[in-house]
Parts: structure tokens; C-alpha cells; sequence
């Protein structure tokens, strides 16, 4: 498996965004207003659609889902917990990492249904799909509140009105009610998916400053290294302790080595946060998606009790 050539085009989809944006007449005001498009109507019509179009048959996959939500959890509570660190909460800016956490443990989920159908076929894309459906609604509500939190805005009141939590909420509900989305009305929910999802790496391109990466570097390498070293050692772990079967550890394996989701940057800016710094944040995720997959996949896979 290449994942290099996988993680290729969401990659040259951010260096198109950060060219045109410095060499072109396409400059920031034009990215500014596609960020608004995508963060209110694109991104939220993607996460519905993504959630609603396979059935969740959660008592198939209860012990699978247990362990990937139960990592993601492990994830959250690390990312929040990395403030209090004796020696490096103090060198941490509050401000920053509440725009930044959400990159420790958010995923691409288009990167995780392309790699799962590949390796795994029909049988893991439906465990994926499950998968994706219960975590999106709680780790966009984990992204949100601590920038909601940190800027004094009002949680609930945040979540109510943020559209990335309204899009997975109804389309998660949507789902357990045994609804589906009309066959002719498909197509163009599809379309939307693949417009946003280019759009978005884009945004994240535009607003990126390398530059902005140097006053932060700790917080990187913390949040980094939660999303592509510890995670994976955290599903690995978990895929013993509820002994999960050959095809389920591959997946969750999967789950767990992802990139960050390119939503992060969009969020981000649009709640007020530092941009351009999670905008780099994102684009070495995806770089370091190469190796994690590699790591979860190659090395992991293959390991016992």
C-alpha cells in the first residue's frame, strides 16, 4: 500500500490553496468568503450525508464501536489534560492550544473510507461507517468547547448554532430512524461532499503561515504526536483488552493513524481562533499520515499479547 500516494492529493489540494493565494489575484478576502461557504453549508451537508447513507447496525458492532469510542475518549481526556502537565502547561498558550487541540484527535474521514474499502472491501467500509457515526457529533462537540469555553461564548449556546454539530446530529438521528436519502437527491449530495472536502484542504492552504508554526512548536508536538503515536498504541491496546477479531483491529488500527480532519483549520478561523497556525498543524498531519499508517498497519498489526 503507497500512503503516500493515498495522502497525495488532500496534500497538493493545500499547496494549490497556499499558491494561489500568494502569487494570484485569488488573495485572502476570496478565501475568507470560501471559508464561510464551506463552514456553513458545505461541511455541514458532507458530515450529514457521510452518516446517513449506510445503515448503523450498532449491535453487530458493539464491541468494536465500544473500543473506538472508548479511544477517542482516551484522546479527548489526554488532549485536555496536556494544560496541567507540570513543566509544560505553564509554556503553553491557553488561547492557541484551545484552537489547536482538536487536531490530537479529529480524523479525515474521507482518507479512512478510501483506505478501509481498499484493504478491507464492503465488510470494513460498514464497520467504518458505524464508526464515523457515533464520533463525529463527539469530537466536533470536543472541538468546540474549549473554544467556547476559552472565549467566555457559552457552550451550549455555541453548539446550538455551530453547523459542523448540527450536520452530524441530524444526520446521526436521521440514520437511527431508519430514514434514507432519495436516490435522485443523492448525486448531489455526493457532489457537495467532494466540493467541500476540496474546498476545505484549500481554505487550509490559503490561510497557512509557516511562520506561525515557530511560537507553537511544544503544543505541535504534542498534539501530533497524541494523534499519530499514541492513538494508534491506544487502539492497539484496546483491540486486545475487547479482543476484536482480524478485521475489526485493522480497522480500528486504521481509524486510529488517520491525518486530522481538514475541518480543524475552517472551525478554527471561523470561531476566531488562530487560523494559520492550525492550518500547518493540519498540513503535517497529513504528512505524518505516511508514517502512522505505516506504523499502525505494519508494526502494530502484527503484535500479540
Amino acid at each position: 500500500m503507497n500512503y503516500a500516494q493515498l495522502l497525495f492529493p488532500d496534500f497538493s489540494l493545500i499547496l494549490c490553496g497556499y499558491f494561489l493565494c500568494r502569487f494570484t489575484g485569488l488573495d485572502r478576502p476570496v478565501w475568507q468568503s470560501a471559508e464561510t461557504l464551506v463552514y456553513y453549508f458545505l461541511f455541514p451537508v458532507l458530515l450529514f450525508h457521510s452518516i446517513v447513507k449506510s445503515p448503523l447496525d450498532i449491535h453487530a458492532a458493539s464491541s468494536f464501536l465500544m473500543a473506538g469510542i472508548t479511544m477517542g475518549l482516551m484522546g479527548i481526556a489526554l488532549t485536555y489534560s496536556l494544560p496541567y502537565w507540570p513543566w509544560v502547561g505553564a509554556k503553553l498558550d491557553r488561547r492557541d492550544f484551545a484552537g489547536s487541540a482538536q487536531i490530537a484527535f479529529r480524523f479525515n474521514s474521507f482518507i479512512a473510507l478510501a483506505l478501509v474499502e481498499r484493504l478491507e472491501g464492503s465488510s470494513g467500509l460498514l464497520l467504518i461507517s458505524v464508526l464515523i457515526g457515533f464520533c463525529v457529533p463527539l469530537y466536533n462537540v470536543a472541538a468546540v468547547w474549549p473554544m467556547a469555553r476559552h472565549g467566555q461564548s457559552g457552550f451550549w449556546r455555541e453548539l446550538i448554532r455551530n453547523p459542523l454539530i448540527l450536520g452530524t446530529t441530524s444526520g446521526l438521528a436521521f440514520n437511527l430512524l431508519g430514514f434514507s436519502v432519495p436516490m435522485w437527491l443523492d448525486p448531489t449530495l455526493s457532489r457537495i461532499g467532494a466540493a467541500s472536502l476540496a474546498l476545505g484542504l484549500m481554505c487550509a492552504g490559503a490561510g497557512l503561515e509557516i511562520k506561525a508554526l515557530n511560537h507553537g512548536k511544544l503544543m505541535g508536538t504534542l498534539v501530533l504526536s497524541i494523534r499519530h503515536l499514541l492513538l494508534p498504541c491506544f487502539a492497539w491496546a484496546l483491540a486486545q483488552i475487547f479482543q476484536l477479531n482480524e478485521l475489526q483491529t485493522t480497522v480500528l488500527l486504521i481509524f486510529s493513524a488517520l491525518p486530522t480532519a481538514s475541518t480543524c483549520y475552517v472551525l478554527a478561523s471561523r470561531m476566531g481562533y488562530n487560523g494559520p497556525y492550525v492550518a500547518g498543524l493540519v498540513t503535517l498531519s497529513t504528512v505524518l499520515g505516511v508514517l502512522s499508517l505505516p506504523f499502525a498497519l505494519g508494526v502494530l498489526r502484527t503484535l500479540r499479547y
